[in-house]
């Protein structure tokens, strides 16, 4: 007989927000397929489980994921977590799911926190319609075309982003979006936890000036019809001499900057030059 996978979440800071059926599942499953061992063995010890654990994170390949499959089919229970939050939700596990649902794995929610809920939830800005775009890339011409794709959204968008990019992120934001209302929201649950509510230039600026600490939650106004900001010729060029930065050559940054803003590969060009 088949066992199951669990997908089971976890606390996003405090420890006080863990459910009894999360831990009580986490106590009854086989093994856990864990995002960092290192972290979950912290939250298993707080409350006394003693499940055996096995890595799964965004470096493990697809034998990883087939060897939990096997184990699972063998009869065994497996609950996935990720270090904090609900798993397979903008995280690896994604992959684990999918591939039980191609083999026919009974796949079962043990729901608990998740950031981009409680962010929006307490953001201040409109929850009937939102959409979630995870993290930026950290290659800029992918975190370009991602901010591009999404200049007309008129939902509310919510972004993750860690504090050593927020201010690289925060700059493309209001250069791609105008001064759009925000919510910088930081350090959910915890001792310190913080909603700045501003607008994308004055959060620039101050994260400009001041060192970003903590895990963050962006929160950003979409898109209104009469206050749509058309992309100028001067970005693309401050995209390009981005490029530039990472050794490109000068023509090979105008054509990329060219396919990303719409602008004309030669009049970008004569700007660089």
């Amino acid at each position: 007989m088949k066992g199951k996978l669990f997908v089971v979440g976890t606390p996003i800071g405090n420890l006080a927000d863990f459910s009894p059926r999360a831990i009580e599942t986490l106590k009854q499953v086989d093994f856990i397929a864990a995002e960092d061992t290192r972290v979950t063995i912290k939250l298993l010890n707080k409350f006394d489980i003693n499940t055996p654990m096995i890595s799964y994170h965004k470096f493990s390949n697809t034998d990883r994921g087939d060897e939990i499959c096997q184990r699972i089919e063998n009869g065994e229970n497996c609950a996935i977590v990720s270090d904090a939050g609900m798993p397979c939700i903008s995280d690896p596990g994604e992959n684990l799911v999918r591939q039980c649902a191609e083999r026919g794995i009974t796949v079962c929610s043990v729901p608990g926190p998740t950031a981009l809920a409680t962010a929006i939830a307490i953001s201040g800005l409109p929850t009937g319609r939102f959409t979630f775009e995870g993290f930026l890339s950290v290659n800029k011409p992918n975190r370009h075309e991602h901010l591009l794709a999404v200049k007309n959204e008129e939902r509310t968008m919510i972004f993750y982003e860690a504090p050593h990019k927020l201010a690289a992120t925060l700059r493309d934001m209001y250069n791609m979006f105008g001064n759009r209302k925000i919510s910088v929201i930081r350090e959910l649950t915890k001792v310190h936890e913080e909603v700045i509510r501003t607008t994308l230039e004055q959060a620039a600026q101050f994260y400009a000036e001041n060192e970003p600490k903590g895990e963050f939650v962006l929160v950003i106004e979409g898109a209104r019809h009469e206050e749509e900001k058309e992309i100028t010729l001067e970005y693309a060029v401050s995209l390009a001499k981005d490029l530039a930065q990472k050794g490109m050559s000068l023509s090979e940054c105008a054509k990329e900057a060219a396919k990303l803003t719409g602008f004309k590969k030669g009049d970008i060009y004569k700007q660089l030059i």
